[in-house]
């Protein structure tokens, strides 16, 4: 079988197949993740000192634990006491845990560069706390961490690969496996290769997009280019 007929006949559809599974994960994590992140984030700025030490722990033992470590714990480590999770649903809870971590970081940054004298204009005005922060801070911080949160993303999409290693056949795994029956890892990993490529391309096009949208002057340059 030559490589043209192995790649059309055999590799496309598994890895398809995995394509969209591999899709499925980072559609259903970069929004919790987010969410997290924000949550996190405004827990170290705003909230009271257990709060704010709760969410230093969190994204102190979440950037310290290796993705896969963290994986495996949710997928084997949760079954003894009586909590299992399907591969799909371990990964994505692995995923948004981890993304959450890092992305608190630029958020938080984000959040610590916008001048706390618009909180107290907020609460001069009538709004509370929360409001100031929900509808003032968070917008603008938003805006200058996006480029930390968009290669947050991009990374998401690469160790995506990882759900493989706990039974989840994404992309890679499905690729894995093709190889081994076929004995044919050059091609395989090749056209793995190029897929995630392009996934890469358009995630980075949405990102460009986002933050064009998104930029107004004085809220600091663009950084996706493209």
């Amino acid at each position: 079988m030559d490589s043209f007929v192995f790649i059309q006949e055999r590799l496309l559809p598994s890895l398809l197949e995995g394509t969209s599974v591999t899709i499925k994960l980072i559609l259903l994590s970069i929004p919790f993740g987010l969410l997290t992140g924000i949550i996190v984030a405004v827990g170290r700025v705003y909230g009271n000192k257990p709060i704010s030490m709760i969410c230093r722990l969190y994204v102190l033992f979440f950037k310290g634990c290796p993705l896969l470590l963290l994986l495996f714990m949710i997928y084997f480590g949760l079954p003894p006491i009586g909590i299992s999770l399907s591969p799909m649903a371990a990964s994505v809870l692995g995923f948004v845990l981890c993304n959450g971590a890092y992305s608190s970081e630029y958020i938080r940054g984000a959040i610590q560069s916008v001048k706390i004298g618009q909180i107290t204009a907020a609460e001069a005005l009538g709004m509370t706390r929360f409001q100031g922060v929900l509808y003032i801070i968070l917008p603008q911080a938003f805006r200058r961490a996006l480029p930390g949160v968009g290669n947050e993303i991009i990374y998401l999409i690469k160790y995506s690969s990882l759900a493989y290693m706990i039974t989840c056949i994404e992309l890679t795994g499905a690729g894995k496996i093709v190889a081994a029956r076929f004995f044919r890892f050059t091609e395989t990993f090749m056209v793995i290769g190029i897929i995630y490529l392009i996934l890469v391309t358009i995630a980075t096009k949405l990102l460009n997009y986002a933050e064009r949208k998104l930029y107004y002057p004085g809220m600091g340059p663009t950084s996706f280019k493209g």
